[in-house]
This record gives structure tokens, C-alpha cells and sequence, in this order.
């Protein structure tokens, strides 16, 4: 039987990254001792005050077909977030989408084809590839080195650049690396890509888990409002990572082009969960802050603790809920060690997940308690001194 091209584009760039983690969840369920840090979903619920809003609109009768674009509460409250970071934003500029994965599909089917560079930094997150091989277009990376502690640079991305760019697929902060670009640095990556006529979409999801110092983005450098459009959600920032409730900021052109297109896949999200986020983004609720402190010691713990090995580099991250360790200098590549240390009882994403430079790296999540982390720095550190 006949299948589509993009069945072939994608039969590579799904499950088979997150083998171990799969691995892992079976093996917990047959009652084996594992230290689960492959995943990134909060270890905190929402606030309590969301399911109530959320259960309350589900009772006052939301619960029917939503509309295309978003709630109108929900892009009221998307378009004055937006508006305090660059005056002028209005609902106009908005798209609602049932997470950012589905946001980051409609937008790169919507600027990019079959022939079309994307340029994205190395390593990356791990759906980028397929969401990028999905409209037929093609992976252009950017190194992104640990001695400029993973953050792009305009060198690096200029270098890059072949006549076939369209987009410059931009994450900061980073996952799985947690750096964080600074003002200075995205500006001067904002001028390489007007010179070349690059979109920059840029995946803004950990924007409230940065430890220390402010966050930057394109998306509020007015000379380039044309061509920024900046994603995110409720998933991160509001430990909500299952309601599904993401959105796109971009020109009112964007929008309206791509429209159509996220009409044909889904209609919004769902209006009740729209009216939670439209609370959660209008609220000052505690629940990032209480993340961005359990993470930043989380990762502090994990550091300390294995800086000390022999063959393992831990990097200190600058945001969001997760911590790289180079582990080369143990004679094992980042997938045989993590394999391993499966069977050593703790479980980690190899490197090899994250793009091609980051095959000497483990990632591990910070969504579980301390004790956890602590137990898990003792199994890593003898099964390091054993190896």
C-alpha cells in the first residue's frame, strides 16, 4: 500500500530517542529501583487555584467546539502579556495551539518546504528534527560548544547560513543544556538573520526557570518584529505540562497565513483549559518561582556532587529543569553510558537524543526530590568507580 512522503521523512525521528526512557517505565512497572531522569515534567502539580477554574468552566458549560485562533479571553490575556514586552502586540498577533509541539509543527509547515533550511543550534531538543523534516525541509546546525557554555553565537550562525536558510529555529533557554542567551548575543543574532532574510522562531518555554539574571528574546527587539514569532505554554512555567496549552506570537501576516493551516489540524484548545491558562497568565501564582529554586539546587546538588569524578564533567545550568554531564572522559560515548547506567539503577538521556554534537553527553532531568538527586549522585558515582 501507498503511504505519504512525510511517513518516510519522520520514520526515524520519533520513539526510538526516548528508547531508554520507555525502557525505564518497564522496568519500574516489573518493580525494579530506578532513578527516573529522563523526562522533563514537573515534580510539583498546578496550582491548586488552576484545577479550580479549570473544573468551574468545565461546570458553566465549556466544554463545547472551541474557536480557530483561541478564546477570546485567552488572546486577551496572551496579547497583554506580549504587549508589556513590546508595545503594540494586540490579539491580532496571536495563534492558541494545544501545546507548543503542535505550535512548532503549524509554524515550521507554515515558513518552510521541501528544499528549505532550518537552522538550529546543536544540541537541541529532541522533537526539533522531526518537526522540522515534517514539511520537507532540512536540519542546518549550529554548533553549539561547551567552552562558550552552549550558547550560540553569531559566528557560529553566520557560518552556518547556506542559500537554502529560511528559518533560524532559536531556543534559549536551552534545553537540554540550560544556557541562556544574553541580551547582547541574541541582538547580534538578530542582525545576521535580518541580513539574510531569516524568520527566527524561537522556543521561549523555559522563559520563567532562569536562576539567576534576566531573560532576553528577539521577540522584543521592535526592528525585528517582522520576522520573529515566539512560542510557549503553560507546560513549563505552570507545572501543566498535560493540559495542552501552547501559542504562537508573531506579525499579523503570520497569523493570518498560517491560520488556515492550524484550522485544518484542530480548532484552539480546549475553552475550559483556554480560560485556566487565560488565569494562569493574568495571575501571580508561586509556582515557577518554587520550581526556579528547586532546580537551581537540584542542579547545585548534582554538580557539587560529580564534579569530583574522575571522566565526568557536569555543566551548571542557567535555566530550566535539567543538567548535562560530559562523560567521554570515562572511554564510553553518552548512549553506552546511559544504556549502562540503566542497569546501575538510574536512568538519563543519552546525548545522541540531542543532535550530533552532544553524542559525549547525558542529559538528567531535575523533576525529582532531593533525596532522589542525592541517591542518584551515589549510584552514578559507583558506577563510574567501577567502570
Amino acid at each position: 500500500m501507498h503511504y505519504a512522503a512525510i511517513t518516510e521523512r519522520l520514520a526515524h525521528t520519533g520513539g526510538a530517542k526516548w528508547a531508554i526512557h520507555q525502557r525505564c517505565r518497564m522496568m519500574k512497572a516489573q518493580g525494579a529501583d530506578i532513578i527516573e531522569l529522563t523526562i522533563g515534567e514537573p515534580d510539583m502539580p498546578p496550582h491548586e487555584t488552576l484545577l479550580e477554574v479549570c473544573l468551574e468552566s468545565m461546570r458553566g458549560g465549556r466544554t463545547g467546539y472551541s474557536s480557530g485562533r483561541g478564546e477570546p479571553g485567552l488572546l486577551d490575556a496572551i496579547a497583554a502579556r506580549y504587549s508589556r514586552r513590546r508595545p503594540g502586540v494586540d490579539t491580532g498577533n496571536v495563534l492558541c495551539f494545544p501545546g507548543t509541539q503542535t505550535a512548532l509543527f503549524v509554524t515550521m509547515m507554515g515558513l518552510t518546504g521541501p528544499g528549505d533550511g532550518v537552522l538550529v543550534g546543536d544540541p537541541f531538543y529532541a522533537t526539533y528534527e522531526g518537526v522540522i523534516a515534517a514539511s520537507g525541509a532540512h536540519r542546518e546546525p549550529v554548533p553549539l560548544r561547551a567552552e562558550n557554555g552552549f550558547h550560540m553565537t553569531a559566528e557560529d550562525l553566520e557560518a552556518a547560513i547556506t542559500p537554502s536558510s529560511r528559518v533560524l529555529l532559536l531556543n534559549s533557554p536551552h534545553n537540554p543544556t540550560g544556557a541562556v542567551l544574553t541580551a547582547a548575543e541574541i541582538e547580534r543574532i538578530c542582525a545576521v538573520c535580518a541580513e539574510h532574510d531569516l524568520w527566527i522562531v524561537a522556543d521561549e518555554v523555559y522563559e520563567e526557570l532562569v536562576f539567576e539574571g534576566s531573560f532576553a528574546s528577539p521577540f522584543d527587539l521592535p526592528a525585528y518584529a517582522d520576522r520573529v514569532v515566539a512560542l510557549s505554554s503553560i507546560s513549563k512555567s505552570h507545572a501543566a505540562p498535560g493540559f495542552r496549552s501552547g501559542w504562537a506570537v508573531g506579525p499579523h501576516a503570520f497569523c493570518e497565513r498560517l491560520l488556515p493551516l492550524s484550522e485544518t489540524i484542530l480548532f484552539g484548545n480546549q475553552p475550559f483549559i483556554a480560560d485556566m491558562t487565560a488565569f494562569a497568565l493574568n495571575s501571580d501564582l508561586p509556582t515557577s518561582a518554587r520550581m526556579r529554586a528547586s532546580y537551581k539546587h537540584r542542579a547545585a546538588l548534582f554538580a557539587d556532587a560529580l564534579d569530583r569524578l574522575d571522566g565526568v564533567k557536569p555543566f551548571r545550568p542557567q535555566a530550566g529543569m535539567f543538567i548535562v554531564l560530559d562523560v567521554s572522559g570515562t572511554g564510553l560515548s553518552g548512549a553506552d553510558f546511559a544504556w549502562k547506567l540503566l542497569d546501575a539503577g538510574v536512568a538519563v538521556m543519552p546525548g545522541s537524543s540531542f543532535g550530533d554534537n552532544a553524542g559525549a553527553l547525558v542529559r538528567l532531568s531535575l523533576t525529582v526530590p532531593d533525596d532522589s538527586v542525592i541517591e542518584a549522585c551515589a549510584r552514578i558515582t559507583r558506577f563510574v568507580e567501577a567502570l
